[in-house]
This record gives C-alpha cells, structure tokens and sequence, in this order.
C-alpha cells in the first residue's frame, strides 16, 4: 500500500517572523510613512505653521527613543505577545484620538499615544521576538521580519487614496480599526520563547525535559550573557558606537532628501521618485545581507554595509558637481548599506551575547542610536540656514559611516563580549 504523503511542517517560528512582518508593515506604514500624507491637509485646516505639525514627529521619536531600553528590558521579562497586543491597542486610541485633533495640545498628545504604541511593536520588540527562536538562521530570519518596515511605505498610497475619497480625519478612523483587526490576531500568534513549548532554535532536535513535553533541552550550547555583563563589556559599546553613524545618517538623509535636492535644482517629481527608492532598495539590503549573515562573517558584512552607506552618502554630496546621474548609484547604495545595516544591528547582538538578554541589550543599543538621530536633521537643517547650501553635511556623515565601519572590521570575534 503506498504511503501517504504529508506536507513538510513549517517550523513555528517562521509563522513568528511572518506575524511580526505584518504588524511591523502596518505600524510602519501608517505611523511612521503615513504622517507625510496628513502633514498638509492638517496644515491647510489649522493653519499650524509646518514647524509645529513637525515637532510632533520629533517628539514622537525622542519618546521612541527614551522607551527603547525600557521595552527591551520588558520583552526580556513578559515576552513580546503582550507587548504587541498593548501596542496595537494603544496605536490604535492615538490614532483615533488623533480623528478628533482640536488643537495642538491633543494633536500632541495623540502623537505621544501613537509613539507609544510605536515603541511597544517597534525593531526592538519584533528583533526579540525572532531572535529567541532562531540561532543559525537568526540573520536571514531578522532579515525578513525587518523587511515589514520597509515595505511600509508602500501603505503610502493607500493612505492618500483613503484621504481623497473621505478626509482626513475619516482615514485615520478607518486605520485604527485596520490596526486592530490586523494586528490583535497577529499578536496572539507571537510566542516567546520556543523551549516553552517543546520545540528548539532553528527547529532542531534535543531532548524533551520531564514528561509533560513542555520543554525542550538544546543540543548545542549557546553564548548566554546578562545585560549588565554585557554593558561592562568593550563589544557592547563598540557595537552601539559602530552602529550610531547608520541611526544619525539615515535619519537626516530621509528628513531633508527632499529639500537638498531642490536646493540644487532637481524637480520635486524626481526628488519624491528618490525619497521612495531608499527605503524600497533597503527592502534589498535587509534580505541580502540576511541571507549573507549566516554563511558569513557578520563583522564584515556590518563593515561592509556601513561602507556602502558611506559610497551613498559620496555620491550625493558630489550630484551638484557631476549632475543627477550621481542620484542612481546614491540610493543603489545608500539603500542596501541602509537595509543591511539593520540586520546586522538585530544579527550581532543575537551573536555575541545570546538570547536571555537580547530584548534589553538591543533596547539600549537602539536606543542610544534614536537618541542620536536629535543630532543630525536639526544640524543639517541649521548648516541650510546659515550657508544657504547642505555641502559639507553628506560629507561628514560619510566620513562618520567610514568610522563605524572601521569599528565594525576590529570587533573582536564572537565568544569575546565578556572582554
């Protein structure tokens, strides 16, 4: 009698990587791409000055990047399925409070609601998530879920359309109920960690503890480092130094990409076709070098991307020189070494110092970065000011992206982050 055949069972924490792809789509693209689309109708209702609607935005990232060490410490504790879900819930309150804005106080305020949220199913979370079910398919894994992000802005004209057709206000109803319908269910799909429920890392074979099959015992030994340890420790700091150029770099490419190119005569309609290429080619980066971090070294590959972002950044200081054909290769490698650099900045910690602590350790580490990114538009913007002209800032991001790659090269090797 032939046997009957079954389909392979997909590992459960590819449906983990899954659900947080989504959730980090949604949150992504119409917390973070979608402002861009109410900015103006806003402006044209209130009559708000555009740096008043802008310090929501600013604020909504320095509280971002104050909660990135407290949710990581939390995720380490509770797990991220109740982070999620309190996220989505409070996404979606200041999304609707935002429906019902009067006045700046509650625009604010539903700004600080939404940041929250934000923080609660941000990178940190969705890194801790994945990271405590994969070991040696940990890069391509983060890679894949980080792709959510990314793919975000691809919301964007789904939320202009929305805005045509019912307003504002309506829109904004209609994605806090989206965010809750989509992201509820998803949340409820994140499990913690995978011993918890009889499987492994990776889906590997061990041994089953006790005779309930609850937990899992692992075959291979993993690094296994406490927060504090690892503060203690010189990898830490290197690689949140290493690290800070990408933070500060992208933030102040993507606030004034725009601006710097008409300043230099570029058409808008080609400005806005460049603005959308950079996080669309990071979609490359994040995959590629996710694929690329489990059979390389991920030193020199966060190296590398560091550097790729450093050739972008080159290239589009040098476009008022050579002409707009330099814009082609700036968001080519602008966006890969983007894209790429985020998932080495998930892939490396998970290296170094393992699972117990990841949450925490990659909280702080995103977190010092956010904080650096206060630094780079605000001085951009003050250099436009003062000069008339952005000449010089691209350069020296350039030559910070060039340090944190140094950086990267001269990390010790993995099993080295107690030194």
């Amino acid at each position: 009698m032939p046997r009957r055949w079954s389909p392979p069972r997909v590992f459960y924490g590819w449906w983990v990587v899954g659900a947080c792809f989504i959730v980090a789509l949604y949150m992504g693209g119409v917390i973070f791409y979608g402002f861009t689309a109410v900015f103006e109708p806003i402006a044209a209702e209130f009559g708000w000055s555009y740096a008043q609607i802008s310090l929501a935005a600013s604020l909504r990232g320095l509280e971002v990047g104050l909660l990135t060490p407290v949710v990581g410490m939390l995720v380490d504790r509770w797990g991220p399925r109740r982070l999620i879900f309190g996220g989505v819930v409070i996404g979606s309150l200041g999304l609707m409070l935002l429906s019902q804005t009067g006045s700046l106080g509650v625009f604010y305020a539903a700004f600080i609601l939404m940041a929250i949220g934000m923080s609660c199913t941000g990178s940190t979370v969705m890194m801790t998530a994945v990271a405590n079910w994969f070991r040696r398919r940990v890069a391509l894994a983060t890679g894949i879920m980080i792709c959510g992000y990314g793919s975000g802005g691809l919301l964007v004209p789904l939320v202009v359309q929305l805005i045509d057709l019912y307003g504002w206000r309506m829109m904004v109803v209609i994605l806090a109920l989206g965010l809750l319908t989509v992201g509820l269910p998803l949340s409820l799909v994140v499990r913690h960690k995978p011993e918890q429920y009889g499987y492994l890392p990776d889906g590997e074979r061990g041994q089953i503890a006790g005779g309930d099959g609850v937990s899992a015992t692992p075959q291979t030994k993993e690094v296994d480092i406490g927060a504090r340890e690892a503060m203690k420790g010189s990898v830490f700091w290197k690689i949140t130094l290493g690290l800070m150029p990408k933070f500060i770099a992208v933030v102040t490419v993507v606030t004034h990409v725009m601006p710097y190119l008409s300043s230099i005569g570029v058409a808008r309609a080609t400005s806005g076709l460049v603005a959308t290429a950079i996080p669309l080619l990071s979609i490359g980066g994040r995959l590629g070098f996710g694929w690329l971090g489990d059979r390389l070294d991920k030193r020199r590959l966060a190296a590398g991307a560091l550097g790729l972002v450093a050739l972008g950044l080159l290239c589009f200081e040098l476009t008022p020189l050579v002409g707009a054909e330099l814009l082609v290769p700036f968001f080519i490698l602008f966006g890969l070494g983007y894209g790429g650099s985020l998932t080495m900045a998930g892939a490396l910690p998970r290296e170094y110092f393992g699972r117990t602590s990841f949450g925490t350790i990659v909280g702080f580490i995103w977190g010092i970065g956010i904080l650096g990114t206060l630094v780079g538009p605000p001085l951009a913007g003050w250099v436009f000011d003062h000069w008339g002209s952005y000449q010089g800032v691209w350069l020296a991001l350039a030559g910070l992206a060039i340090g944190g790659a140094v950086i990267m090269a001269l990390l010790p090797p993995a099993g080295s982050a107690k030194s």
